[in-house]
């Protein structure tokens, strides 16, 4: 797509979004400045614990202190990244800190809080991902060139902490901002005819899934073992933590005790979950109860208002051999009468498929970031579009065997029900899309205005060569 040109506020918009996401152990100065303490040129102290150096001192946001070498880090990471740095200026990197120093200023400001077993949680699982990916922990820690790993665990959790923080101020700004129809063709209307976007080749997909059933026999396997876990913990003081670590068949929680942090006002788990969760006094273990994803029981750890933390333990009945022939066999002949047009892919979707979220649909899988049906070709997942790339429209793909969360095997057959070649937009046949990019500006400018006044009401220095840079934003204070 073409970019508008006036929708492109700024390169710093581009780094915020992405510096920390290419690699979420980058490092940053998180040391922050009293209230009464002042940072002139002159000055050799940033506090009264730490002395640094004037010239290693790049800037000062708020309460946060931005060093030089936070900004040769942020280049050493992006390098580590696998990302060019060739068209990266020092001045635009700079700029990204003074962003984030500002969004977690005011963040603090306006008593923004993050979860805090919420950022230890993923720093587990950054740490067994990043460790597994190099071989080793003590590899990861040689890597980063850490001491200890509960050192880059400090480190890790800091950056994840601030980084949240800033999100959730940024976030916080753009959240009721809306556009209405009128906002959208106003919009579309100001694009000048050569600049309007093109959009790429895209594709409406359907799918049909058949799980293997699970037999009774299975399933009171699991309930009765959850059964013992409960009463060995209650009656005999066992730890289900232990029984989390050793035994429960959730990836995400496995290595962390079974333990999520539930909040009455933010939805994190499926309804089944909550409302056994919430159901529960602290020190409580549910019965057995059953989701999409298995059975599980679940220990109430402690109440802190609206949040709740609990340990839960997943187990999945286990699938015979026979279950899961019996369930491709019957893929196999749904899609033997689609072929031999007997029935037509979305008729047989609503009689066959297993999927709730696309069997009332025609079985049309919706587009995750746009919530449409249309999946552009070059964006889309590369899984999916390696199962759908030699099919003709509406020609019935072979089987494809396949796994989720909730499903540790499902057999399923896709088609292929449009084909929508690359075309400049049109406000009528395009209209999602064109309200997308008319709230992105919204919010863009939004942010900006925000930024504008907050500058203005911040105390902020910026020191040496770096005072030369020539900002999007109004970081020397310039009044109009």
């Amino acid at each position: 797509m073409k970019h508008l040109k006036y929708m492109i506020k700024s390169l710093s918009v581009f780094f915020s979004c992405c510096v920390f996401a290419l690699n979420p152990i980058a490092t940053t100065a998180q040391e922050i400045i009293n209230d009464e303490q002042q940072l002139e040129a002159t000055e050799t102290t940033v506090d009264s614990v730490q002395r640094v150096k004037v010239d290693g001192v790049a800037a000062v946001v708020g309460d946060f202190v931005i060093l030089d070498s936070d900004i040769d880090k942020q280049f050493a990471q992006l390098e580590a990244s696998g990302v060019s740095t060739d068209d990266i200026s020092r001045c635009q990197l700079f700029g990204k800190l003074l962003e984030d120093k500002l969004y977690m200023h005011h963040a603090i400001q306006d008593s923004i809080e993050v979860n805090d077993a919420e950022i230890r949680s993923y720093v587990d699982q950054q740490l067994e991902g990043f460790a597994q990916q190099l071989g080793s922990m003590d590899k990861l820690i040689a890597y980063y060139n850490k001491s200890s790993e509960q050192e880059l665990r400090d480190e890790m959790y800091e950056l994840n902490k601030n980084g949240k923080m800033a999100s959730m101020m940024q976030q916080q700004i753009i959240d009721e901002i809306e556009v209405t129809p009128e906002e959208v063709r106003q919009f579309f209307k100001k694009i000048p005819e050569d600049e309007r976007p093109l959009f790429g080749t895209e594709l409406r997909v359907a799918q049909i899934v058949v799980v293997p059933e699970t037999t009774q026999e299975e399933i009171d396997k699991v309930t009765k073992r959850l059964r013992e876990f409960r009463a060995d913990v209650l009656d005999n003081g066992a730890s289900f933590t232990t029984k989390a670590v050793l035994y429960s068949e959730d990836p995400g929680s496995k290595r962390t005790g079974g333990k999520y942090t539930l909040n009455k006002k933010r939805p994190m788990m499926v309804k089944e979950f909550r409302e056994v969760a919430f159901s529960l006094e602290e020190g409580d273990v549910s019965e057995p109860f059953k989701t999409d994803f298995g059975y599980h029981i679940i220990y109430l750890e402690k109440i802190r208002g609206q949040e709740y933390d609990v340990r839960h333990i997943l187990l999945r009945p286990k699938m015979t051999n026979d279950a899961i022939a019996a369930a491709r066999e019957k893929l196999e002949k749904v899609r033997q009468t689609i072929v031999d047009g007997d029935i037509s892919f979305a008729e047989a979707a609503l009689e066959a498929s297993d999927e709730k979220e696309t069997k009332f649909d025609g079985g049309q899988l919706r587009n995750p970031e746009t919530q449409d049906y249309n999946f552009e070709l070059t964006k889309m997942d590369p899984e999916l579009y390696a199962q759908i790339q030699n099919l003709k429209d509406n020609e019935v793909s072979a089987i494809y065997q396949d796994e989720d969360r909730s499903h540790p095997i499902k057999f399923k057959i896709l088609t292929v029900t449009q084909r929508i070649d690359e075309h400049e937009a049109d406000f009528a046949k395009d209209y999602l899309k064109i309200k997308a990019l008319a709230l992105q500006e919204k919010q863009l400018n939004a942010i900006s205005d925000w930024q504008e006044e907050k500058i203005m009401d911040t105390y902020i220095k910026i020191n040496g060569g770096l005072r030369s840079c020539d900002f999007n934003s109004n970081w020397f204070k310039v009044k109009n």
